[in-house]
């Protein structure tokens, strides 16, 4: 889900950390570091992916939703493609990995009634508000819910930070600012890593979080710079089927409904109950901050159609001919949003072309390269994910419960937009020098001619939108990597208008489509740099590490202690 998709921003991922946010430089030094094996991409050319990305993002896929009649399409081609690659079925003789979900669409949705300072206000659903539950339960009513303003939503004990200390939040809405309190710095400095996003900024971990809290509901306050993308965006994300992972509990320990309002929305809410979300914005950045119970209260209610589903990873794998129990992973999503809020025309199929078909027809290219040159000295496995749209649920399925021990699992390399374009003369890189997969990215810059730019726009948060994070999550460093926006044909305004023209007008929207017209060079570079980082891992006996002073490593050593 990351609104820099369209390569404008390449993610060197090398570290799964929540508050990195130094620029990459030579790796730490280690006791006799293994060489970088010499890797040399095979003749590549953009005939896969282009085929791939059209097939998956024609309107016959529907936008490719989960566990919907699209998927059985979806999955059906791209098992017939790892075939046709060579690659064998990568789970005990299936190709298919189980992901049992529950989808979740909210029906005779109410709005918002919010009751403030004698007045009484009513939001429109869609158009103010979006709202959805994570419970599996046939209703969702908040009636008369206080409000209170939190600020960023976040606690932090490592920074001495707690939005939520002294305030009681049961049976209460949380009203919560997007990003972190530092995002509107020039640089990386401060607190929460100055301009870059830490994961506290992130959705996710607000909702997370107001549910540890105990609250009825959250409510995030739009804004568009801070949350790096429109309204339209979180309308076509939330006005749809919303997809789980199946919990024992029917995540009945999460909140009652969670949502976003429009910022005016909030402005008015704020101002009918005596307060000013300027100022109250303004206080929520400064440490020691403490909630602001407003005075007001809402009311919100819905239906849910619940439909329990399973849908899929599709796995295959290459066995290695010298290590064949130590892997090395290539991810993409296949998932997209499926049928969606129609635009100006009508048309109400998100196909994703770009999010992520191209990533996709990356996939199933590095699968014929390999294949081609002959089996590494490791397995590598190749995995198409589900989900992703809905919260990285597939790949943080496969993690928690992998075919292939995540212990022996070397590391990878996720693809997630493969944008075409122009090649580029750089890399652009996110999470900083985190672990020694530098290295190995410092050996294919070197090789292929590229210089590294810093990260563009880091206060979007891209890290943590894709899937490789599940997995560094759980201790596998992984590198999600891509060309710059320094491109050889019109230099870095055409790549950074290619990015924020994808931004603005196609991501999450009907208009992500194929277009025959697109030059895929730029891609078949970004599939040559992605060969030779995973081809490298897979052709030597290093193991690649979190750098000592990384929270990650603890997490590394323990999965591999004892592993010989």
């Amino acid at each position: 889900m990351i609104p820099a998709k369209f390569k404008k921003v390449s993610l060197l991922t090398v570290a799964a950390a929540l508050l990195a946010g130094v620029a990459v430089s030579a790796a730490a030094p280690r006791a006799q570091l293994l060489p970088v094996p010499k890797v040399v991409a095979p003749a590549i050319t953009g005939d896969t992916i282009r085929d791939v990305t059209k097939e998956l993002s024609s309107d016959a896929y529907e936008g490719r939703g989960p566990a919907s009649r699209a998927e059985d399409l979806t999955i059906t081609y791209i098992i017939k493609r790892f075939k046709a690659a060579g690659l064998r079925p990568g789970n005990k003789g299936s190709w298919l990995q189980d992901v049992p979900t529950v989808d979740i669409t909210a029906k005779n949705a109410d709005g918002m009634t919010v009751n403030a300072g004698g007045q009484t206000l009513r939001y429109k659903f869609g158009s103010d508000i979006v709202a959805g539950s994570y419970r599996v339960t046939p209703q969702t009513r908040i009636k008369d819910a206080p409000l209170v303003f939190v600020g960023y939503g976040i606690t932090a004990p490592e920074l001495g930070w707690n939005d939520y200390a002294g305030v009681d939040m049961k049976g209460k809405i949380a009203v919560i600012l997007v990003n972190d309190p530092d995002y509107e710095t020039a640089d990386e400095s401060g607190l929460f890593k100055g301009r870059r996003m830490t994961y506290y900024g992130r959705w996710t971990y607000k909702f997370e979080e107001a549910a540890r809290q105990g609250a009825a509901g959250a409510l995030i306050v739009h804004d568009t710079f801070p949350a790096a993308y429109g309204w339209q965006v979180v309308n076509s994300s939330w006005t749809g089927t919303q997809h789980y992972i199946a919990s024992a509990n029917n995540a009945m320990d999460q909140t009652q409904a969670n949502g976003w309002i429009q910022k005016p929305v909030a402005e008015e809410v704020l101002k009918a109950s005596g307060q000013d979300l300027t100022a109250l914005t303004a206080a929520a950045k400064q440490q020691g901050f403490k909630a602001v119970p407003l005075g007001s209260s809402a009311s919100l209610s819905f239906d849910n159609e619940v439909k329990r589903a399973t849908s899929h990873n599709v796995i295959g794998i290459l066995p290695g001919k010298k290590r064949p129990r130590e892997y090395v992973l290539y991810t993409a999503h296949w998932d997209h949003l499926g049928r969606c809020t129609p635009d100006k025309t009508g048309d109400d199929i998100c196909n994703g072309a770009i999010d992520n078909a191209t990533g996709v027809g990356a996939l199933v290219s590095l699968a014929e390269a390999n294949v081609k040159v002959g089996a590494a000295d490791r397995s590598q496995v190749f995995m198409s994910v589900t989900l992703e749209e809905s919260g990285l649920l597939g790949s943080r399925y496969y993690a928690e419960h992998p075919v292939y021990p995540l212990a022996r699992t070397v590391g990878g390399v996720n693809m997630d937009g493969v944008g075409p374009g122009s090649p580029s003369k750089d890399v652009s890189v996110t999470g900083g020098d985190k672990s020694d997969l530098t290295r190995y990215l410092q050996a294919a810059m070197k090789a292929m001619g590229l210089y590294l730019t810093p990260e563009d726009h880091p206060e979007r948060g891209g890290y943590y939108r894709s899937d490789h994070f599940s997995f560094a999550k759980l201790g596998v460093p992984m590198f999600s990597v891509g060309r710059g926006s320094d491109w050889t044909q019109g230099g870095k305004a055409a790549g950074q208008a290619a990015s924020e023209d994808y931004v603005l007008h196609r991501y999450h929207q009907p208009s992500d489509q194929y277009d025959p017209a697109w030059d895929w060079s730029g891609a078949v570079q970004e599939i040559s740099l992605f060969y030779r980082l995973g081809r490298s891992l897979a052709m030597t006996t290093d193991w690649p590490n979190w750098h000592k002073t990384d929270e990650f490593r603890r997490i590394r050593d323990k999965s591999r202690a004892g592993v010989k």
